[in-house]
């Protein structure tokens, strides 16, 4: 029954009340009985617990561990009888023995979860510390994207975004060079920016020569930029 059992295996497997929930209290024992008196007869000593004795100790295991498994019992088992710690006794084995192997086990299993809560907090905040470098890496190029959008409303949102197309074109067949093409943006994100006038706005008919004044810009420097396969 301990074939290929660890102690993460322990720590996993259901708990004694979620078994309790599934089998039954009555069923619970039965196993822990069974446990026990497995160990029992794989100890070579004159004088060993029991029925009575075993059935005392099952009843007292699965009051006292519910958020633990039978596995953890059974691992604790294995590792006093496999780890040379039963030496002592095989001339008599008594329930108190058990109770001593089981209680040290818990022991040395809360000092095993705590170091593992140790090192995944010094594993997440190593994550963490990545998480940070990555975002601070990419943020400048965030701002930079954040940075090329176009105000909504812009009166000259379409050549800009003309002419943001035509850098880009152009950078991509060779005819600029990269300081170039940033540079050409850099002017054209300055576009955007214009200072607030509430005092003045310009009137239907001047709206209209002045729609009529970007477009004819924008298909001039379509004209000057196109880029020809």
């Amino acid at each position: 029954m301990s074939l290929g059992l660890t102690r993460e295996v322990a720590v996993s497997a259901p708990k004694i009340f979620q078994l309790k929930r599934t089998v039954g209290e009555r069923d619970v024992v039965k196993l822990l009985v069974a446990v026990l008196r497995a160990f029992v007869d794989s100890v070579r000593a004159q004088t060993k617990p029991d029925a009575a004795d075993l059935m005392e100790a099952a009843e007292h295991f699965a009051q006292t561990y519910t958020h633990d498994s039978i596995k953890d019992i059974m691992l604790a088992l294995k590792e006093a009888r496999t780890g040379g710690t039963l030496k002592t006794y095989y001339s008599t084995l008594d329930v108190a023995a058990i109770y001593e192997i089981i209680s040290t086990y818990f022991d040395k299993k809360a000092r095993y979860l705590e170091s593992a809560h140790q090192d995944r907090k010094a594993r997440g905040a190593g994550t963490e510390y990545e998480q940070v470098k990555l975002l601070g890496s990419a943020a400048p190029k965030m701002l930079d994207n954040v940075a090329q959008q176009i105000p909504q409303g812009h009166p000259n949102a379409g050549s800009i975004r003309q002419k943001l197309s035509l850098i880009k074109a152009r950078l991509k067949r060779g005819l600029l060079d990269p300081g170039q093409a940033e540079q050409e943006r850099t002017d054209a994100r300055n576009a955007t920016h214009r200072k607030p006038r509430p005092d003045w706005q310009p009137n239907p008919e001047a709206q209209k020569e002045i729609d009529k004044r970007h477009r004819t810009e924008d298909r001039r420097l379509a004209e000057k930029y196109r880029t020809r396969s």
